[in-house]
């Protein structure tokens, strides 16, 4: 009997560590708010944490050493009784295969983030039907990380998770919040979601597959041909800049990579970089610091 229990509490474990897709490290800084109940913030830190780590957010199954690496930080800026008004940062990465190296895939800050919260409340998250706005930006996002990881690895590998990142856009829509409307700006939960799926901006997904998979992850093989495939990506996003000139999507792409291609051509074997650079001024102008700073 002892036996049994042993080994089904073994195979229930298994199962969990199977399960959890994201290692997240969330944190929430209210230091700005003046508030003098601190608690109850880390009290949400400790509960959001625990809601999206230990949640089953696919129906695939990830090794322990499989799950995403990624941060979500909660810049907390006034709040009245249950009410908070916050930003939210959220990063993920991805490993460089055969190397010790994660690569930034997502870096966006969401700034329309306002939300009720009743410490201990609990946290339910329903695909179909919103259940509250803090849920829905956090599972929101959670769906964008997946999707842009699985573009990463597979072209076009990211649809189901986008479709459920839009579902969640479809019925927040039919609440008061900021982020879900058209009308809400151009880097907006809204229109980054809508950039994402149209054909209209296509490059994007394609680039996010041929950067790492035919770029990065080749350059144990041979560095000098890995950043030339990285080099023929900015060409492809030359054509989506010139059909959609400094397009939100683009800057979503730069915010995560600029500072890596900063890198990547700042060293190792020499390929030709002046049309690199002359692009990367063109269609990420507000990252011409680093391009500055490619000097190899």
């Amino acid at each position: 009997m002892r036996r049994l229990f042993v080994l089904i509490t073994a195979l229930l474990f298994t199962s969990i560590m199977l399960s959890q897709e994201l290692n997240c490290n969330v944190v929430v800084n209210a230091q700005f708010t003046g508030s003098s109940n601190v608690q109850v913030f880390k009290t949400l830190e400790n509960q959001l944490r625990e809601f999206i780590n230990n949640r089953r957010w696919t129906k695939k199954s990830f090794q322990s050493q499989e799950r995403i690496n990624c941060s979500m930080f909660i810049n907390i800026q006034a709040n009245t009784g249950d009410t908070f008004t916050a930003s939210l940062q959220i990063q993920s990465e991805r490993p460089v295969f055969n190397s010790s190296y994660a690569t930034p895939v997502y870096n966006f800050n969401d700034e329309d983030f306002s939300f009720q919260y009743v410490e201990f409340q609990n946290l339910l998250y329903s695909p179909n039907q919103f259940e509250s706005n803090l849920v829905s930006v956090l599972a929101f996002h959670i769906y964008m990380i997946l999707g842009i990881d699985a573009d990463s690895f597979e072209l076009n590998g990211g649809n189901p998770y986008y479709d459920q990142a839009r579902a969640i856009l479809n019925y927040s829509q039919q609440e008061n919040f900021a982020g879900w409307q058209l009308q809400d700006g151009l880097r907006s939960r809204f229109a980054l979601i809508d950039n994402v799926l149209s054909p209209t901006y296509k490059e994007y997904r394609n680039s996010l597959y041929k950067y790492h998979i035919e770029g990065l992850d080749k350059m144990h093989e041979d560095v000098k041909e890995g950043k030339k495939t990285i080099a023929s990506t900015i060409d492809d996003l030359v054509v989506l800049n010139k059909r959609r000139p400094n397009s939100f999507i683009l800057q979503v792409f730069f915010d995560a990579k600029a500072e890596e291609i900063q890198s990547i051509f700042s060293g190792g074997p020499s390929v030709n970089i002046k049309d690199l650079v002359d692009n990367l001024y063109k269609i990420a102008p507000t990252h011409s610091n680093k391009w500055r700073n490619i000097n190899f």
